[in-house]
């Protein structure tokens, strides 16, 4: 398996870890300036080889091709750390909620062995085992189907938030720090959706509003979607 820039790494067999059921992580939007971190847990049924690779190689429509694949055949679950638990946590802390909420959305009738992507693991998720795998996304073919899942849920996000707030792109930079969002932050500032403490909001918040810009409130439907998890 190889990188987004063709490192290549060695490919981790994740049908070889015990105990089953082994759950693969990930997740999307650690970076951005805009909406939810958003994790992906995934459950294959079959080892069949070679089905899945890492979001970030693939186009938008070859993941969505495989989302729907991940739906009728397998088995998965979507969590979500809103902008306010970003805020609140940090954006580490708050990806490992999201992951927690994801594995714990799968519903298993047992514990297994969660395969996660990064270097760390995911707190309080008592009776897993647990095993970090750096670049797991690009070398292991569970992790690489959770990245398809937590990418192509949180690009649906996005663009539904892109329809209730139309001045920024969303469906287009999906809350990344692009040129174009940061003019559209300088522009007219940020919405509720965006991270405030991060350094690209930050900045362009005080270009456009001054320092004494107020603290935003997310005011979206995500609360309501956590508080049901």
């Amino acid at each position: 398996m190889k990188t987004p820039g063709g490192k290549k790494l060695e490919a981790v067999d994740w049908s070889a870890f015990t105990p089953a059921p082994v759950v693969g992580v990930d997740e999307a939007g650690r970076g951005c300036l805009a909406g939810p971190v958003v994790a992906g847990a995934v459950l294959l049924r079959s080892n069949k080889k070679g089905t899945f690779a890492d979001s970030k190689v693939l186009s938008a429509f070859r993941r969505e091709e495989l989302f729907k694949l991940i739906q009728t055949e397998h088995h998965y679950a979507v969590g979500f750390a809103s902008v306010a638990e970003i805020a609140r946590l940090n954006i580490l802390h708050a990806a490992l909620l999201a992951m927690r909420r994801a594995i714990r959305g799968l519903q298993l009738e047992t514990c297994g062995h969660a395969l996660i992507d990064g270097k760390f693991k995911v707190p309080r998720l008592q009776g897993w085992a647990q095993t970090t795998l750096i670049s797991g996304d690009a070398r292991c073919e569970v992790i690489a189907a959770a990245s398809i899942v937590a990418k192509v849920s949180r690009d649906r996000w996005m663009q539904k938030l892109a329809r209730r707030y139309p001045h920024y792109g969303f469906e287009i930079h999906k809350g990344y720090g692009t040129p174009d969002h940061l003019a559209r932050l300088a522009k007219v500032g940020p919405s509720p959706c965006h991270r405030l403490g991060f350094r690209g909001v930050l900045q362009e918040t005080v270009a456009a509003v001054g320092d004494e810009s107020p603290v935003l409130v997310e005011e979206f439907e995500l609360e309501a979607a956590l508080s049901q998890r």
